[in-house]
């Protein structure tokens, strides 16, 4: 038995929960998988994977051993990236999916700096707010926001996103700048929706966290019409500072409730974990990270 083989089979079988499926992405007949699998755990003396005739669960020996061969697989196939990298330039075609706005704003305004440096490499952007399957869709990358617990995936934070309540100056001559959090319930407020789920504003008093409801005069599942609710005095909203960088700074728009902003959340490229990472999707990932540390808003912070 080729011990990598193995682990290769063993991580594919993890991450698509299933045998024919683990066969069918490595290009193999389903016994091979099994008879690869059996002989690695009679050669460990423990098992793997718990099988029954619904499921096929990971035990904790299991887990300890994917997440281990993980880490080999990678470390072995960026060597061998790295090697072959020296013969012949990247090429191909990079996935990404991220939001709208942060496409807009943030990656599209620098591609051409991609291209010149590698021509042969096309890029195919989902813009999208919902959660993408990497497998699934076919994704190389997906730019997430806040903390993940999928182990399948592997994430590099690249940067911060820092949470900022605000309003424009418009409103706030109108209705008051509220104070404390409690003064925020005789303001309307500008909702963000995620996924059919309505986004409650998370603050930090005291060191504690505390969540209040997002819900309000408007909602929307997309930054860029909170952006346009906000300019057009709708109300106070609670978003990315990254949103409103310029109404800031010309005082369009104003922060209220500073000393209750929230620690920032991190800002992920995320791939598939088990998967060589070719060089164009890594090169790309390093283009999306220069990107961030290149913004005061993006870049990942002390705090």
């Amino acid at each position: 038995m080729d011990k990598l083989d193995a682990m290769r089979m063993f991580v594919r079988v993890v991450e698509s929960g299933s045998f024919s499926q683990a066969a069918r992405d490595l290009g193999v007949v389903q016994p091979t998988v099994s008879k690869h699998l059996a002989a690695l755990e009679a050669r460990l003396g423990m098992q793997l994977l718990a099988r029954n005739s619904r499921t096929r669960a990971v035990t904790p020996a299991g887990q300890d051993y994917y997440e281990a061969a993980v880490r080999i697989l990678q470390d072995l196939d960026a060597v061998e990236e790295r090697l072959l990298e020296g013969q012949s330039a990247p090429s191909g075609l990079v996935r990404v999916t991220l939001s709208p706005a942060f496409g807009r704003m943030f990656v599209i305004p620098r591609l051409l700096e991609f291209r010149d440096r590698f021509p042969d490499v096309a890029i195919e952007m989902e813009v999208s707010g919902r959660h993408v399957d990497l497998i699934e869709e076919g994704i190389d990358v997906a730019i997430r926001i806040g903390r993940l617990s999928d182990s399948a995936l592997v994430a590099r934070r690249i940067g911060d996103m820092r949470m900022m309540t605000l309003a424009s100056a418009s409103h706030l001559a109108r209705h008051g700048t509220p104070k404390t959090l409690d003064d925020l319930r005789t303001h309307q407020r500008i909702g963000y929706v995620y996924q059919g789920d309505l986004i409650g504003w998370g603050f930090d008093v005291n060191g504690q966290q505390v969540t209040i409801d997002g819900g309000g005069a408007f909602r929307t599942n997309d930054a860029e019409p909170v952006r346009g609710a906000v300019l057009a005095g709708l109300g106070v909203a609670h978003h990315a500072s990254w949103l409103f960088t310029d109404a800031l700074a010309s005082g369009e728009v104003v922060q209220v409730l500073e000393r209750y902003a929230p620690p920032p959340f991190p800002i992920s490229a995320v791939t598939t974990a088990g998967r060589r990472m070719p060089s164009r999707v890594r090169h790309f990932i390093d283009f999306l990270a220069a990107v961030c540390a290149e913004e005061p808003e993006l870049r990942v912070s002390d705090r």
